[in-house]
């Protein structure tokens, strides 16, 4: 925004003070409650109502300085949209006790938390082995005492992510099933697209305009969904044999295993502005576990039980965060474990999958927090 060489009432008051005394020949009386006075200030609360109008126009003009709508409205004209809220997904499990007979789950079946105010769906998942789409459910054979299926939040929005245990309760009966619950954290609910993230998304997508470029394929894959990361690999097929003319694109919404509709769509993102006669594909990426191990000494007047949790939590997140490609760095992380809670004086036997060594991830993997051991 222009810096403009801005006044409040007070300063107003006074230059007009001056610039009237200025052009007479004797004293003028400015006293509070005389009618110079008064007029003064009345029209100095004019031009402070004038200076806020000429501020707000001067943020509305730009990207960088508009906020909300006016968001919206910028990039709207370029035909570029907020994206809307996600809601969260995760893995519940399906219990029962008598496992004589097969059950069958539709899709759509509801779950509540243990309190009652979150409501979760079963969601169609053709990854999954005992799922027909022809029954639009899932079968849960005979002599199998349980199955995990995906479900997802029916509202979005970050409150969907919740904690391990969190669902236990069927909104919808299901006859053989005797408990449900969710060994994991849902995760990826999000609120709608901020503006510092529509900000930063304009750029790639005005690149992108041109079509059949690298820029032009990530404006189309970050467009379909927030919190997507992506690896572009050239003239390979997905088992990196060499094949000229094909690209593939490796995605991940932070889970790891994407679900097929999400890969559809991206694809069909992709195909809108891939070059004419370029082939590719979309895929969910390999997924490397990053088990971390380390024994932690406190400053002097911390409890290290009460550390060890946060810190745990805090690598787990880091190594959450990373794309698909984005190798993990032994002494970055290192870091990111002494920036992460005050009071730790030193960490010793610091191992990433039980070396003092960098993780490589290919450019189709991505790196996953498995078990993070601070002792």
């Amino acid at each position: 925004m222009p810096v403009l060489p801005l006044q409040n009432f007070a300063t107003l008051v006074q230059t007009q003070a001056a610039a009237i005394q200025g052009k007479v020949a004797q004293l003028t009386d400015f006293t509070v409650g005389s009618v110079l006075r008064a007029l003064i200030e009345a029209n100095a609360g004019a031009a402070l109502w004038v200076q806020w109008l000429v501020l707000l126009v001067l943020q509305a003009s730009r990207l960088q300085t508009s906020i909300g709508a006016d968001v919206d409205s910028f990039v709207g004209d370029y035909s570029l949209t907020r994206l809307p809220s996600v809601p969260a997904v995760g893995n519940v499990t399906f219990a029962r006790n008598d496992t004589t007979n097969a059950v069958f789950i539709p899709v759509g079946v509801s779950l509540l938390t243990s309190d009652g105010t979150l409501t979760f769906l079963v969601i169609a998942d053709a990854t999954n082995p005992a799922y027909s789409a022809t029954l639009n459910g899932f079968t849960i054979a005979a002599g199998t005492a349980s199955l995990i299926l995906l479900a997802q939040a029916v509202a979005p929005g970050p409150a969907g992510n919740v904690l391990p245990g969190a669902i236990s309760l069927l909104g919808t009966a299901v006859a053989g099933i005797d408990n449900v619950t969710n060994v994991l954290a849902f995760t990826n609910g999000a609120n709608a697209e901020s503006d510092a993230s529509v900000k930063a998304r304009f750029p790639l997508y005005i690149a992108g305009l041109s079509k059949a470029t690298a820029s032009a394929i990530g404006s189309a894959i970050l467009g379909v969904q927030q919190g997507l990361t992506y690896g572009l690999a050239l003239n390979v097929d997905e088992s990196g044999v060499y094949t000229p003319g094909h690209f593939v694109v490796t995605l991940d919404d932070g889970t790891g295993t994407p679900s097929s509709a999400l890969l559809a769509a991206v694809y069909a993102a992709v195909d809108a502005v891939r070059a004419l006669g370029e082939t590719f594909s979309v895929q969910a990426p390999t997924v490397v576990t990053i088990n971390v191990g380390l024994t932690l000494t406190p400053q002097g007047g911390f409890n290290k039980l009460d550390m060890e949790g946060p810190l745990a939590a805090a690598i787990t997140a880091y190594i959450d965060a990373l794309p698909v490609g984005t190798d993990l760095s032994y002494t970055r992380l290192a870091q990111v474990i002494y920036d992460a809670i005050p009071g730790i004086s030193l960490i010793t036997g610091y191992t990433i999958n039980s070396a003092a060594a960098d993780i490589a991830i290919g450019p189709t993997s991505v790196a996953k927090p498995g078990t993070i051991a601070v002792n």
